[in-house]
């Protein structure tokens, strides 16, 4: 069955009967009268009922008006519902959307950069929530490319199109170890006087292991290592727990109970930067954020 009718229709019919006049209906829904008189005759003949008696004194609904009454009005509260729910739903969504910035981040700059950058941007009134997604600096590439993350903060320059690399400072490698180490406050300690403790290391095939062992090769010493672990967090526990000494990131250390020695070794160093997506628009809360970080950086 073809229903050739619309809300609008139902309306003009409503008004029609609740005020007993076309001219008055006309002035409810701020239409012209003439239009009101048309909805209403496609709604009659689309029912193939006559509504309205009319006459030169008044406007009398038919039986098939009184009983059609009740179920327009159901029709349209329905309808109203439906809009109401979808518009709230939607705006829902998008206040949700607009509130929440991902970053995707590498642990080590965690408590030197994110930690009172998300203050600064808490300080300046803003009050979007911040999900952190920390992994290592190919995951955080990823999850800014894939678009997962609104920006990353890792140590690898943009390596495709899709990616723009905003270099922020140079994370320097340092040698730690335990207040109690005999190379603990050592001055011009040398790549081979590692030979003679336990050396921990990052995992090999990360950015800072392959840091370090081309500066070892270009001084051209092969210290051995004794423990091989794949996060610094790790690194810095076992040489405050005293299992030895480690080559990690400066920004890194922050509250460990660790001393940095003084390593007689060109400086290694690793780019640390802001990752965007290419052609991606900052949200007002991201860009906010972002320029929280510089401010911590400059």
């Amino acid at each position: 069955m073809l229903i050739n009718f619309d809300f609008g229709d139902l309306q003009a019919f409503l008004a029609v009967k609740e005020t007993g006049s076309f001219h008055a209906a006309a002035e409810r829904l701020n239409l012209s009268q003439p239009a009101v008189t048309r909805r209403v005759r496609k709604l009659e003949e689309a029912l193939g009922s006559t509504l309205f008696e009319r006459t030169t004194r008044a406007v009398k609904p038919t039986l098939a008006a009184k009983r059609l009454q009740a179920r327009a009005e159901a029709i349209l509260e329905d309808a109203q519902d439906t809009a109401r729910a979808m518009r709230d739903d939607s705006v829902a969504f998008a206040h949700q959307r607009s509130l929440i910035v991902t970053v995707a981040t590498i642990p080590t700059v965690v408590s030197r950069v994110i930690t009172p950058a998300v203050a600064a941007f808490r300080a300046a009134g803003h009050v979007a929530r911040i999900r952190i997604l920390d992994a290592d600096a190919n995951e955080v590439t990823e999850a800014v490319s894939g678009g997962d993350a609104d920006f990353g903060l890792c140590s690898i320059p943009a390596l495709e199109r899709t990616t723009m690399f905003e270099p922020l400072f140079d994370d320097r490698i340092v040698l730690v170890a335990p207040p109690s180490h005999d190379l603990a406050g050592k001055a011009g300690i040398l790549a081979s006087d590692l030979s003679d403790v336990s050396l921990i290391l990052p995992a090999r095939g990360t950015g800072n292991r392959l840091l370090i062992d081309e500066a070892m090769a270009r001084a051209r010493v092969h210290p051995v290592w004794t423990y091989e672990v794949g996060r610094t967090a790790t690194a810095l526990d076992m040489v405050a727990d005293g299992q030895g000494v480690a080559l990690v990131p400066l920004s890194s250390i922050g509250r460990a109970q660790v001393v940095v020695c003084t390593l007689d070794l060109p400086d290694i160093q690793r780019p640390i930067g802001l990752l965007t997506r290419t052609g991606q628009a900052d949200t007002t809360a991201a860009a906010a954020l972002k320029q929280a970080i510089r401010s911590i950086v400059a």
